[in-house]
């Protein structure tokens, strides 16, 4: 497809969580099944792999390429976002360069990690970081920002001006503060418009639409995309009523997932929800991570009941 700009994501984009067998190996007759719930329904706009949601940072080089094969495959010319995972510039180089040639269509690029000891509170390190990568590849680029209380995610000045960059066209919004998320959107308005701003709050997603976004991009999608496409209709008419009556038939399924300590296993619990919903056989993430409890596996069971996901399935 011709180069993407920022309207091109105006909507929803799915974060596709990645299923893998019993021996760790990918579940690619599993990963189609998601992207048939996920991927390709109509109000699905655009798709993020190699992301949080689907491990990018447990993947080979190769898995990650395949994953971006099989999508494309997939998904036909909807917009194909690939993340960037990396400890080093060099590596991010590789890894968007690999995107590029595999079918991608945007390159989200991941906060590096040696950047998380202040070097966020400048846009000297992270800017850089991002222009070498944006210089590397023909592709546009899309910031990720991460919560503020993780200490790698940009103050609005930084955020704005690594948007600034040439190549940006989006920016993915997850600073875990509804104030900074104000601020944020504000800064990024002022200093590049035509940048698109995807909220991606994880657990307040009515506030973000009411403030004001593009579109949402979320790995929540990939467990309950009706809800979602149901919620950002909803927003798009300006209805507060149906979007606060979308919001509370999402919200269960928000507390099941997000609401319980370690948060860092959201993804897994959205791999547990479809497993109960029989689209993936096994739910297991890839070490470190862990598989989810079972009292959390009742929570999400119940909430899936209670939005009637499980019905359709079972």
């Amino acid at each position: 497809m011709s180069k993407l700009t920022g309207k091109d994501l105006h909507g929803l984009t799915v974060a596709t969580v990645l299923p893998f067998l019993e021996d760790m190996s990918i579940d690619w007759a599993g990963y189609d099944r998601v992207l048939d719930h996920c991927a390709c329904p109509a109000g699905i706009t655009a798709v993020l792999v190699n992301g949080h949601a689907g491990e990018g940072g447990a993947l080979s080089d190769a898995e990650r390429v395949e994953v971006i094969h099989r999508t494309r495959a997939k998904i036909g010319t909807k917009p194909l976002l690939a993340g960037v995972i990396a400890h080093a510039t060099d590596v991010a180089i590789d890894q968007a360069r690999q995107a590029e040639a595999a079918g991608a269509d945007c390159i989200v690029v991941f906060p590096a990690i040696p950047l998380g000891g202040g070097a966020s509170l400048t846009a000297r390190a992270p800017g850089a970081y991002v222009e070498a990568i944006a210089r590397a590849v023909s592709l546009p680029v899309s910031i990720f920002q991460y919560p503020l209380g993780s200490g790698m995610g940009y103050a609005p000045k930084v955020l704005a001006e690594i948007a600034s960059v040439p190549g940006v066209i989006a920016v993915k919004e997850g600073c875990d503060s509804i104030l900074a998320y104000d601020e944020n959107l504000r800064a990024l308005r002022a200093s590049a418009p035509d940048v698109a701003v995807l909220a991606s709050n994880f657990n307040w997603f009515l506030p973000q639409l009411a403030i004001g976004c593009d579109g949402i991009l979320s790995g929540l999608i990939s467990l309950v995309p009706d809800l979602f496409i149901d919620l950002w209709a909803a927003a798009n008419t300006n209805d507060l009523v149906a979007l606060r009556a979308a919001n509370d038939r999402l919200y269960p399924v928000i507390r099941a997932i997000y609401h319980e300590q370690p948060v860092m296993d959201m993804h897994t619990r959205m791999k547990t929800g479809l497993k109960e919903m029989g689209i993936i056989a096994n739910d297991a993430p890839r070490a470190p991570l862990m598989p989810v409890l079972p009292e959390q596996r009742a929570k999400i069971v119940a909430a899936l009941r209670a939005t009637g996901q499980l019905a359709e399935h079972v």
